[in-house]
């Protein structure tokens, strides 16, 4: 019988984007809270199901599928730049958002593209100006889910600090004159900043640094143009701040900026819908790219954003999240004060919008997957993404391993409270078998929100 077992087949021959592609760490969060249905998961960024705009959704598919001609059109295979209605419609959506006509700042329904979610934009951007070895600035921590797109692309991701007010841009400026002098300035492309309510910090990017970031690129294109790819996924979702104008505002030739918005966040991830504005000749070269991709976004979903945005249903609709994410997030608030550990070494960040806090411990405490801390709360039921996922290595390798985020997005309200209070008394077994001095490398302020 194993006389006649094949031989072993040859390795695959992998590319080599293939070999710098890992499994992206929430896939493994996700399967433990599958894995688990008593978990109490602060993990994943999924939005709240008992909210989801259902009976809204029915109502307009069965509107747009009686209409014959329409449910056609809507079945069909559509164009790579999206439904021409649909782009109008976000150019009026925007011009609400800031105040001002699009013109302004150079933007019509032709510099639109709806992409299948904000994720498709984020990776077709990138495919399109990234070679392996070109270089990519961003905040640290950062959204390590398109973190790990770059690097499977040959990118080097470099980091600067972030603070109270976002992503420090004056260090920004300091790196780029590094570079400059080190010859290294053809290489960088873009800046990512996710510029309200950051994930996985939940920080917002203030006005003042939103102008200079812009201001700061233009003056460091010299051969090539150097882009800000600005992430406004958590834009809408806004609860005691005033709406801040975007980065994208201060580009008025609409040369030096990208703004991709999504409809998952505000509406309803299921319809994998974002749409984001650029540069015309940048358009030409990602709409290449999704034309390679999927020949286009889904007309059917194009067609219910449409609808949800001119009969008044997504605005309705955002209401309603905001009202509910703020109970949340003030419910995440009190638990945190109530149960963490009187202890200046334990901070967190205070949101003005978004789904995630950041909480910061002290720098003995391990919240890696590896570290005590996570298994002890997995034993106790309830779950965090730990911070080491959102940081780039330092000059010296180092990657703090004392943070961990917290999203309130899916979490019922009445789990909050038990769940914090697990994930505290775990923190603090941690402190009494622990002690060490103060990190330089991983702090939140509870008052200013600031991460370093």
């Amino acid at each position: 019988m194993f006389g006649n077992r094949p031989p072993a087949s040859p390795p695959l021959a992998l590319s080599a984007k293939a070999r710098r592609t890992q499994e992206a760490p929430i896939s493994a969060l996700i399967g433990a809270a599958v894995a688990n249905p008593d978990l109490i998961s602060f993990a994943a960024g999924l939005v709240d199901p008992t909210v989801l705009p259902a009976e809204q959704c029915l109502a307009i598919t069965q509107r747009i599928l009686a209409d014959r001609p329409r449910a056609q059109t809507a079945l069909q295979y559509g164009t790579t730049q999206g439904l021409k209605a649909l782009r109008q419609q976000v150019v009026s959506h925007v011009e609400q958002l800031e105040g001002r006509p699009a013109s302004s700042y150079s933007i019509s329904a032709d510099d639109v593209i709806v992409t299948t979610g904000s994720q498709q934009t984020l990776y077709l951007v990138a495919d399109s100006l990234v070679d392996p070895g070109d270089i990519v600035i961003a905040g640290n921590p950062s959204y390590f889910v398109f973190t790990g797109t770059l690097q499977s692309l040959g990118a080097q991701v470099l980091t600067v600090p972030m603070d109270g007010d976002g992503m420090e841009v004056d260090a920004v400026e300091r790196l780029l004159e590094r570079l400059e002098e080190r010859g290294s300035l053809p290489r960088v492309k873009f800046i990512y900043c996710t510029s309200y309510f950051d994930n996985p910090t939940g920080l917002t990017l203030s006005l003042g640094r939103r102008q200079r970031l812009v201001e700061i690129v233009k003056r460091f294109s010299r051969a090539h143009r150097i882009l800000v790819l600005e992430d406004a996924a958590y834009r809408e979702l806004r609860y005691d701040s005033p709406d801040l104008a975007s980065i994208k505002s201060f580009d008025a030739t609409n040369q030096y900026t990208i703004l991709t918005q999504t409809f998952s966040k505000p509406f309803a991830p299921g319809l994998k819908l974002g749409y984001t504005l650029m540069p015309p000749d940048l358009m030409h070269c990602v709409l290449h790219q999704k034309g390679n991709h999927d020949f286009g976004t889904s007309n059917l979903c194009q067609e219910i954003a449409l609808e949800t945005m001119r009969d008044g249903s997504y605005c309705k609709h955002v209401e309603v999240l905001r009202v509910r994410y703020r109970s949340k997030r003030d419910a995440l608030l009190a638990a945190l004060r109530r149960h963490m550990p009187p202890s200046p070494q334990v901070r967190w960040t205070e949101p003005r919008g978004g789904l995630y806090v950041w909480l910061t411990l002290p720098p003995s405490i391990d919240t890696s997957r590896q570290g005590p801390l996570f298994k002890q709360c997995l034993d106790r039921g309830v779950l965090y993404v730990p911070g080491e996922y959102c940081f780039q290595p330092d000059e010296s390798g180092h990657i703090p391993r004392n943070c961990l985020r917290l999203c309130f997005g899916q979490v019922t309200t009445e789990q909050i409270q038990p769940g914090i209070q697990r994930l505290a008394e775990a923190v603090k077994q941690q402190m009494d078998t622990t002690a060490s001095p103060a990190s330089p490398g991983c702090r939140a302020q509870r008052e200013s929100g600031a991460v370093a």
